[in-house]
């Protein structure tokens, strides 16, 4: 009862907040926060339309959205962050696009992030061995350095080329070939090892696990 009550008052917040922004004519905000809104409380969803009652909330689902919440919170501060050091150092293309439409890009990757996260904890992760895990984390270190390398080599090149007064050249390769480079490696990677997860059946050598809320034969 207290789980439907608290998904009331979400919704009812979220679509008043939705009808303010569209009477503000600010609609990619409104979509954002319509799909984000969504995304997060797409298995709540499911149940109530498929089975009419919310889903089982045993103790493993609760720590596969709190790490998911945990994840998507890292990666919206660290994306606002990176954001601001763009409009601190007049990065034109950042500043140049509209800050709404940036905002809106930001609310829907933090949603997403969210969402691939639940789906890895609660459906990859118990279907990869320890070798596949740790070239996943492998992957994933690659991509967050190379993106810290970018950010890092855009606001160097631009302090540097501002001193010297001319383009300086070595900042720029690696923020435009070799990070972007390095991000794609890392990313192609995850998103493998994680398909290779999604579509497996079970591990090998194990038996196929049940999921939350799956009724076990007596």
């Amino acid at each position: 009862m207290k789980m439907r009550r608290a998904l009331l008052a979400a919704f009812i917040i979220a679509l008043a907040l939705i009808i303010a922004l569209v009477s503000l004519k600010e609609y990619y905000v409104a979509v954002a926060l319509a799909v984000g809104a969504v995304i997060l409380t797409r298995r709540e969803l499911w149940y109530l339309i498929k089975k009419r009652k919310l889903p089982p909330f045993d103790e493993r689902v609760r720590e596969n959205m709190g790490k998911s919440a945990r994840n998507g919170f890292i990666f919206f501060a660290v994306a606002s962050v990176a954001l601001m050091l763009c409009y601190t150092i007049n990065l034109v293309y950042v500043t140049n696009r509209n800050p709404v439409h940036i905002m809106s890009a930001l609310f829907l990757a933090g949603g997403l992030v969210y969402l691939l996260s639940y789906v890895f904890y609660d459906r990859v992760e118990p279907k990869l061995d320890e070798k596949e895990l740790r070239r996943l984390k492998t992957f994933l270190q690659v991509a967050g350095i190379a993106a810290g390398a970018c950010i890092t080599s855009v606001i160097l090149h631009n302090a540097v080329s501002a001193v010297l007064g001319l383009e300086e050249p070595v900042f720029f390769v690696i923020a435009v070939i070799l990070s972007p480079g390095a991000i794609a490696v890392g990313l192609i990677g995850s998103l493998v090892i994680f398909a290779r997860g999604l579509v497996r059946r079970q591990l090998p050598g194990t038996s196929e696990r049940t999921s939350p809320g799956d009724v076990v034969p007596q």
